[in-house]
């Protein structure tokens, strides 16, 4: 199999699978395989507040299990923010580990300034990290910094002006000659390299 055969894919702490952000990145990645959205208990029952974080990881776990119990073939994480953070605890949990794991915009760092990277150390799955440069939640020095510390196989993709949804502003594209459909490709074939990589491991 050429690529991964499923991507489970989780929304941020802000809005559901459902969202503009979420729907547009689904379609692009359905050229790399089969894509699952799912949303958090709290996202189902409407209310605006996270769960717990162990609620959320026993939905996110809920939601790889079933994907690898009835679709045949690796099975990767992807997500944007909480998703992907909450994917790196499923990952470190699983007794049979994701083929790999796409962040897009990991939030490295919490509201209260602490910086998110215990589960970052304990993982074994490959993981490829996508973070603008205008990313609050994620200073690029920190990663960069925190990078080299990591057992699990890892990569970086840096979007140039790019915020948390790695959205760049309309000034700085123009002044580039580009589209936000151009940022967006080159991150696509940035994970279609990276999930490529991993299956040649």
């Amino acid at each position: 199999m050429a690529l991964p055969g499923t991507i489970v894919f989780a929304p941020g702490a802000g809005a559901p699978s459902s969202s503009a952000w979420m729907r547009d990145w689904a379609e692009r990645l359905s050229a790399l395989g089969r894509v699952l959205p799912f949303d958090y208990p709290y996202m189902l029952a409407g209310r605006r507040s996270p769960d717990r974080q162990p609620v959320l990881v026993a939905a996110h776990r809920e939601a790889y299990e079933r994907a690898r119990a009835e679709h045949p073939g690796p099975v990767v994480l992807a997500g944007k923010s909480m998703g992907s953070r909450m994917g790196c605890h499923v990952a470190v949990e699983a007794e049979t580990k994701p083929a790999a794991l796409v962040c897009f915009g990991y939030p490295l760092v919490g509201q209260n300034g602490k910086l998110r990277d215990e589960v970052l150390r304990a993982l074994v799955t490959p993981i490829l990290f996508i973070q603008g440069t205008r990313d609050p939640l994620c200073p690029l020095p920190r990663l960069e910094a925190l990078l080299p510390e990591l057992s699990a196989p890892h990569a970086l993709h840096v979007v140039d002006g790019g915020d948390h949804s790695l959205q760049v502003t309309k000034a700085a594209l123009r002044a580039r000659g580009e589209t936000q459909s151009d940022v967006d490709a080159r991150i696509l074939e940035v994970v279609k390299r990276f999930l490529n990589e991993q299956r040649d491991r």
